[in-house]
């Protein structure tokens, strides 16, 4: 039966790129692996069949020799279909490929990262407003000082180990194709340690205890997380730390709450002062300031006091406002003086409360001029 052409196999054009070839060859490999397909004969002749036109096309020389002469150019593998040796010397780049069938890549241990840690603080309401620095100590594993991560013996270094010659990779021969896997003998490290570091028992890493200053910026809110990089765990050797987040905890004011960059505070005015306008003092979080409200004014009204809110915490823009509601409160005691005077008011003012008729402030307004 003729074979195939390799370009047809891989479903690439005859002047495709190595990265396109090796893309297409990927995506195959992937699809009709044995692993991912045990029992199924047709996807085993597949995943061969694209390895074998792999090895051919993503050598330089061979695929020229093939563009030249087809199969009967490929000696052994042209006339004769598969050779396993051809596998063997492309183990690289099978390793590259199915490392991620067989946990880690074909060319030496992946360096690890370590893992971000989560950090949660308490931070009180004015300084999530302006801002503040504070310290937070927390545990973490930091590189061992004694060993300097290598997990060796002072004074001594790790062997380059014989079994993977210090890949942390080999490959096993599986019937007509080589993959990578994890070495044995190391432990996938590439290195062995004949005399562990006595402070860390090996393991290149400490449980400490971190000491770190950070800073808050002026208008978090509560749920902010701030990423410190390279603040989380260490990565061991050759590896990156991880990064600690920390995540804010804003407690809540007696007085105000915060709707996005807005502070709202309820101010109380008594009956008097709602209906003869007063000038009244009122909080926010840099002192009283004075508020001039006109007679008449209802229950429930606002007035913004600009510029006396929360700070964009990204910078660039003002301040939010300071909203301060109005409530109208209504004596639930008398004294009797208090009582006298409020029964002759209720003799003068209007108990008809029809919708058109003035509001009882309005007519109160009207009665002192």
């Amino acid at each position: 039966m003729a074979k195939q052409d390799y370009y047809e196999t891989l479903g690439v054009e005859r002047g495709a790129s190595p990265d396109v070839v090796k893309s297409a060859y990927r995506k195959l490999a992937m699809k009709y692996h044995p692993d991912r397909n045990p029992g199924d004969d047709e996807a085993e002749d597949r995943f061969k069949a694209a390895a074998e036109a792999y090895s051919v096309l993503s050598d330089d020389s061979k695929r020229q020799q093939y563009d030249q002469f087809g199969h009967a150019g490929m000696g052994g593998a042209g006339q004769g279909g598969f050779n396993p040796g051809d596998f063997a010397d492309a183990s690289d780049i099978f390793g590259d490929i199915f490392g991620d069938l067989f946990g880690g890549g074909g060319r030496g241990r992946r360096v690890r990262r370590g893992a971000d840690l989560q950090y949660e603080i308490e931070v009180e309401f004015e300084d999530a407003v302006f801002g503040t620095k504070t310290e937070i100590k927390f545990p973490r594993s930091e590189t061992c000082e004694s060993c300097d991560g290598t997990g060796a013996k002072a004074g001594t270094q790790p062997r380059v180990c014989g079994t993977c010659r210090g890949r942390g990779q080999v490959h096993v021969q599986r019937g007509f194709f080589a993959v990578s896997q994890p070495c044995s003998a190391c432990r996938g490290v590439g290195k062995i340690i004949d005399e562990h570091c006595g402070s860390c028992r090996g393991g290149g890493t400490k449980r400490q205890n971190r000491k770190l200053k950070i800073n808050i910026p002026a208008g978090v809110d509560d749920g902010t997380r701030l990423r410190l990089t390279g603040e989380g765990e260490s990565g061991g050797p050759g590896g990156q730390p991880g990064d600690l987040y920390v995540l804010l905890r804003v407690k809540e004011h007696a007085i105000f709450h915060r709707e996005d960059h807005d502070l709202h505070c309820e101010v109380p005015i008594n009956v008097a002062q709602a209906a003869l306008g007063a000038e009244i003092i009122v909080p926010t979080l840099e002192g009283d300031e004075k508020l001039q409200i006109k007679s008449g004014v209802q229950s429930g009204k606002r007035f913004h006091l600009r510029g006396k809110g929360v700070p964009n915490v990204n910078g660039g823009g003002r301040r939010g406002d300071l909203v301060i509601h109005l409530k109208v409160a209504t004596p639930d005691k008398l004294t009797r003086a208090q009582r006298e005077h409020f029964e002759a008011l209720l003799g003068l003012l209007p108990t008809d409360h029809s919708p058109s008729e003035k509001g009882v402030f309005e007519r109160v307004r009207d009665l002192f001029g």
